[in-house]
């Protein structure tokens, strides 16, 4: 019996795409790409034809062209959701061979809220491990504009595996300074950045101790929403500095506590010591739940000389973060395809103001 082995098959890098839609996806996708990251690739999607034609991804999809001609979605999460509709074959299509996804938005209008669930549900339909990173508006933009985003994040949570939730507000707690609109967004983006680079120099790059992708979905698959937070410190202190700055983000409505899944991966030095693995270690591992599930690898890298990195993805808390209140909202017109879940209950809506940009900025550019 003759058994032919392709080593080829042991090689094979993990496919991870980041799908930006709508204006604020949008934007978060260039300013990756503008910043060399290529760890994954790029899909932007949107119903602003002049906003595709700024977009650094490598693909692009223009949905909706009959339902709006390329002129957006005016802010209505209705159309939103029924241009994604409209291209529902284009956007598996661009799926295909996806390991793990990305899908990024702005919540509270048109585009990004209507359009990033159906974007997940052709995901989740295709077995893809599925991960939203959306912002909230700020307070200033108004009730309606929040109460769509609620229910657009809502029916975003039920088609993706895990959730991240960035509101807006909390930009102005990342500085006692007073600081920028651009970087303040630029400080939303980097959650993503951060969160797709460390997802794939866990499961990519060899290390003392190993993670595989398999690793990444027993902990992610299913989870709701989620924490993800990194920290880096140089010093004596270092690993206890990173660790803790890890297991909290200010950014974020999450933190580590009572997290039953968690994953840790440190990286320092080629002096790194074992004292200092195992107090990040147990930092961590206090914050979660006595029983969590906790994996973890650890890797050296000689360019870092004194400093430590650690990130922390931590799921499956006994109760989210947020309990999101949602009527029985439905949209005017059903869409020409189901879309499950809350999205069909609930119809939720809210768009795409701005996982962070220079252009789809938080009082309502971005209502494509």
């Amino acid at each position: 019996m003759n058994f032919n082995i392709d080593n080829n098959d042991f090689e094979k890098e993990t496919n991870i795409k980041v799908v930006g839609v709508g204006g604020g996806g949008g934007n978060a996708v260039n300013r990756m790409v503008s910043e060399g990251v290529q760890s994954a690739e790029f899909i932007a999607i949107n119903t602003d034809n002049q906003a595709l034609k700024r977009s650094l991804a490598s693909q692009k999809i223009h949905i909706g062209v009959k339902l709006t001609r390329g002129q957006g979605a005016g802010g209505i999460p209705e159309k939103g959701q029924r241009a994604a509709e409209e291209n529902r074959d284009e956007i598996a299509a661009a799926l295909k061979g996806t390991d793990m996804v990305f899908i990024t938005a702005g919540m509270g209008g048109g585009t990004g809220t209507g359009a990033a669930p159906v974007v997940a549900e052709v995901a989740h339909d295709m077995g893809i491990l599925t991960v939203g990173i959306v912002t909230k508006p700020f307070l200033f933009e108004g009730a309606r504009r929040m109460s769509q985003a609620e229910l657009g994040i809502a029916a975003l949570r039920e088609n993706v595996d895990a959730l991240l939730v960035i509101p807006n507000e909390r930009l102005k707690l990342i500085s006692e300074e007073k600081i920028t609109l651009l970087n303040a967004f630029s400080q939303a983006d980097l959650v993503l950045k951060k969160g797709v680079q460390s997802i794939s120099d866990l499961i990519n790059i060899p290390g003392i101790i190993n993670l595989d992708f398999a690793d990444v979905v027993s902990i992610m698959k299913g989870a709701g929403l989620a924490h993800m937070g990194t920290g880096s410190a140089t010093g004596k202190d270092k690993a206890e500095v990173a660790a803790k700055m890890a297991i909290s983000s200010p950014l974020l409505e999450t933190s580590i506590d009572g997290a039953k899944g968690v994953i840790i991966n440190i990286t320092g030095s080629v002096d790194m010591s074992l004292e200092e693995v195992d107090l990040a270690s147990q930092i961590v591992h206090d914050a979660a739940h006595p029983d969590a599930n906790i994996i973890w690898g650890v890797s050296c890298d000689e360019n870092l000389e004194d400093e430590i990195h650690i990130t922390v993805i931590a799921t499956g808390f006994e109760k989210d973060p947020e309990d999101f209140e949602i009527p029985n909202y439905k949209f005017k017109s059903e869409p020409s395809q189901k879309v499950t879940g809350a999205a069909a209950e609930n119809n939720a809506s809210a768009e795409n103001a701005g996982t962070a940009s220079a252009e789809g900025t938080a009082a309502g550019e971005d209502d494509e």
